[in-house]
């Protein structure tokens, strides 16, 4: 008699684990179809329609920006594409794609992209924005800082405290440089500082040919400083002082649009429940090697 209420109990609970399992995956299917549809106005068709990518945070990969304006520009529904910019820049080589790819939408496309900066817009974000056709900031918007960073941890001291030691082997004079453990040498700092002002020349560079300024009139003023939306039209970093609405208004106007256009937004990845129960959650979890990690950056970034 036990072993048979094990066993009912055993099979009450696969059966109720299985249903468990089926409601939830006709929730997140649901879910997943109903938020599809949720955006602003979906791909395709045709219509009064442009397009918005948001470019929030800290820049550290070039995803899913790059990845949101290139549906926009392959879109012949989307009249022109506003990068709506909250943010104080990032990593260098991932700026860098961000601007590229704003670059090829407005010279190979021929799609007009404007950006919006709303409270930041600052280092590798403004980077990004000197590609575009037109800039628009409001008057207490953080804008500029013209520059390169590069920075890190030095734990030298704490490791002769816990009388640890540090040992490398490597093949070149220059291969560990930016080891935490230790301070540079003058000749690594000079190779560091050369690198930093070759990227700093391409910051440089970039935004003298996209705001059509001198490269001479942009270095003297890139020294880090940011500026408000107000100074920085004063200093032709941006086009014209006004909200995100007015930035709209005038894009449409720009490219034919009469009366309120459809502002299209590329649906965001998310992640269900199901997704995490079911797929790979590694990505989610810090493991050993990342929270050891520790390297030199390189960041167009306002701090």
């Amino acid at each position: 008699m036990p072993e048979r209420r094990s066993r009912t109990l055993l099979w009450i609970l696969i059966g109720g684990g299985a249903f468990f399992l089926f409601v939830l995956a006709v929730f997140s299917l649901v879910y997943l179809t109903l938020h599809a549809g949720s955006s602003e106005a979906t791909f395709g068709g045709f219509g009064d329609r442009i397009g918005v990518v948001d470019l929030d945070g800290v820049i550290l990969s070039p995803q899913p920006v790059v990845g949101q304006l290139k549906k926009l520009a392959e879109d012949s529904s989307i009249k022109a594409i506003i990068l709506h910019v909250n943010s104080p820049g990032g990593g260098v080589a991932a700026s860098e794609e961000i601007y590229c790819e704003v670059k090829r939408i407005r010279e190979e496309k021929k799609k007009r992209v404007v950006v919006s900066i709303e409270t930041v817009g600052a280092s590798g974000a403004y980077y990004i924005a000197s590609a575009s056709n037109k800039i628009y900031a409001d008057n207490g918007s953080i804008v500029g800082s013209i520059g390169v960073i590069a920075e890190w941890v030095n734990y030298g001291d704490l490791l002769k405290w816990a009388k640890l030691k540090s040992i490398v082997f490597k093949t070149g004079e220059f291969k560990d440089t930016g080891n935490p453990a230790r301070d540079l040498t003058p000749a690594e700092q000079a190779y560091m500082q050369s690198l930093i002002d070759n990227m700093f020349g391409q910051f440089v560079k970039a935004v003298a040919d996209g705001r059509g300024m001198k490269f001479d009139d942009v270095k003297a003023i890139a020294n880090g400083k940011v500026w408000t939306g107000a100074q920085a039209l004063d200093m032709k970093l941006i086009d014209n002082v006004g909200d995100f609405e007015a930035a709209v208004k005038d894009t449409a106007q720009s490219v034919g649009i009469s009366g309120e256009p459809t502002l299209v937004r590329p649906e965001r990845d998310r992640k269900t429940l199901l997704d995490l129960m079911l797929g790979d959650v590694s990505q989610y979890l810090p493991d050993t090697e990342k929270m050891l990690e520790q390297h030199v950056g390189f960041y167009y970034l306002w701090k």
